[in-house]
Formats: C-alpha cells, sequence, structure tokens
C-alpha cells in the first residue's frame, strides 16, 4: 500500500561525530527544514526528507540508497526519520545526488562522514561537491560560495556517467542527466515492487530556469529543452522531486493510498518546466 505516514521523533544522536556542520541561514531555510514524519512510499522506497526538501531513502537488501541530503541542519532529522523506519545512518551506503545547490547536498558532507557512504554524482556536480560551492558554469554561480556554499565532499566521491546503473543487492538506480537548473543536474529512476505490483519511480532533478543576475539561458536553452524531452520518455508511475512543492510531493504522500500513482506526472512536471524556460527566454531578448 502507498503512503504509510510514521510519527516522527527528533531524539539526539549519541554517536560522537554528530557534531553538526555550520546551519545554512538562508531566508527560506527555516521553512524548509521543519520536521515531517518520514513516509513508507511503496515497496522498498521511502521518504525521509524534511517538510520542504526531499530526501528519498531506498532499501536495496544489502544497503541504503539516500537521494539528496537537503540542509546542513537537516541531518538530525533525516537520521530520526531513518531510526523511526528501523534504520540506521550507518545502513547507508549510496547517496546520490541531484544537484550542487546548498538546500540539496548542504547535509551529504554529514551523512558520508557518519554513514561511509559513497557519494554517486556527476563530474560536474562532483566538482562542486569537492569545492563546497556550485561551479563556474552554475546559473547561480553570481551568489558566490558564501551565499550558496555548503560542506564539502572531501572524499567517496564517485563520479557516474549518463544512463550509467548502478546496482546494489535487488536494487537498479539509473543516472539520467537532466541539465537545465545546473549543468551537471541528475535524475534518478529505480523500480520498486510490493509482491507481483511493481511501480517505476523517477526522481527528477529541478527543471527551473532559476539564476543570479546577469546569467543567460539562451547558450543553454538547447540542452534544457532536451532535459524535458529525456524526462517525458522515462518510465514514470510516481514522480518525486528535490522540492516536494514542485511536484505536490507531501500532499500526495498523506492522501488516500494511489494518489502518488500518476503516468502522466513526468510529462505535465516537464512541459511545465518547457513554458517556464520560454517565458524566461522571451525576458532575455
Amino acid at each position: 500500500m502507498l503512503a504509510h505516514v510514521l510519527v516522527l521523533v527528533v531524539t539526539q544522536a549519541p554517536n560522537p561525530l554528530w557534531l553538526p556542520d555550520t546551519p545554512n541561514a538562508c531566508e527560506s531555510c527555516a521553512g524548509w527544514n521543519r520536521p515531517h514524519p518520514p513516509v513508507h512510499v511503496f515497496g522498498n522506497t521511502y521518504w525521509v526528507g524534511v517538510e520542504g526538501l526531499s530526501v528519498v531513502a531506498i532499501d536495496s537488501g544489502a544497503g541504503l540508497v539516500l537521494l539528496d541530503g537537503a540542509l546542513p541542519q537537516s541531518v538530525p532529522l533525516v537520521e530520526a526519520s531513518l531510526q523511526q523506519l528501523g534504520r540506521e545512518v550507518k545502513h547507508v551506503k549510496l547517496i546520490g545526488t541531484s544537484h550542487a545547490h546548498y538546500d540539496h547536498v548542504g547535509g551529504i558532507a554529514k551523512l558520508q562522514q557518519l554513514s561511509g557512504a559513497t557519494v554517486l554524482a556527476s563530474s560536474s556536480t562532483a566538482e562542486a561537491l569537492k569545492a563546497g560551492c556550485p561551479t563556474r558554469d552554475d546559473p547561480q554561480a553570481a551568489y558566490g560560495c558564501e551565499t550558496n556554499g555548503f560542506p564539502r565532499v572531501t572524499r567517496g566521491v564517485r563520479v557516474v556517467r549518463d544512463r550509467e546503473v548502478i546496482k546494489l543487492g535487488a536494487l537498479s538506480l539509473t543516472a539520467h542527466f537532466t541539465p537545465g537548473h545546473t549543468v551537471g543536474a541528475t535524475t534518478w529512476t529505480w523500480r520498486s515492487c510490493e509482491g507481483s505490483r511493481c511501480l517505476d519511480f523517477v526522481y527528477a532533478d529541478s527543471l527551473n530556469p532559476v539564476s543570479a543576475d546577469g546569467f543567460k539561458f539562451a547558450p543553454i536553452a538547447a540542452a534544457f529543452r532536451a532535459a524535458t524531452e529525456r524526462l517525458e520518455s522515462l518510465r514514470c508511475d510516481v514522480l518525486l522531486t528535490p522540492h516536494p512543492d514542485a511536484s505536490e510531493t507531501l500532499a500526495r504522500l498523506t492522501a488516500d493510498a494511489g494518489a502518488l500513482v500518476d503516468g502522466q506526472a513526468c510529462r505535465a512536471y516537464a512541459k511545465r518546466a518547457r513554458q517556464r524556460l520560454d517565458a524566461r527566454l522571451a525576458s532575455e531578448k
């Protein structure tokens, strides 16, 4: 059954490594980081994020995979959610990344330190993770590292290729490069089953043409459109996104069973992205 909501109890982590990284103090961070109960979505897939930022946990049978790490200050909430599900951070073997902005990779350095997991990233995202700052070709690079930086991930980063299939236990996780919001943006897909019923999951990276002042999307518009077409081509029963409100994830997770399943969700998400891109390109003329 879809979307079993569990009660979240935040406790102080006993691990002596639990010295939190410096919290990000952005204007939206407090709202994003409000606690949210963990949710058993379907099969081996769980939602363990905070109110405004997704963190997805997939149980491979040979360890956990996390997708994204939210903010630095989100880590204790993610850890508490995993504990509520009967798991521990030490069970995490892989951490996949969507794009290298502080609100999605800010918690990865600490999660990697606590678990020893391997971090999966495109080459551009890997470069940003090691620097603790978006790359120079990032649409938001002009905000600077002081504003847009995050704790550096200095070890255990594995660069993945487009369409590469990562196997862990019974899980096959595929990376799909979907550049636009950042050059290294990555969408992840996998299949989750309960008995004989299986669903195709898509964790679609942000497809939003947001930038610092002065950046032009026209030079990368073709790649951006290709990313939306790639998303439309994926087998997609369940759409999840780094910002849950972009796909109404939380509203659907807590609704009636089956509300999360929508075979048209990826196409609709891609269509909205193209409309935003067209509006942005028109404003640049």
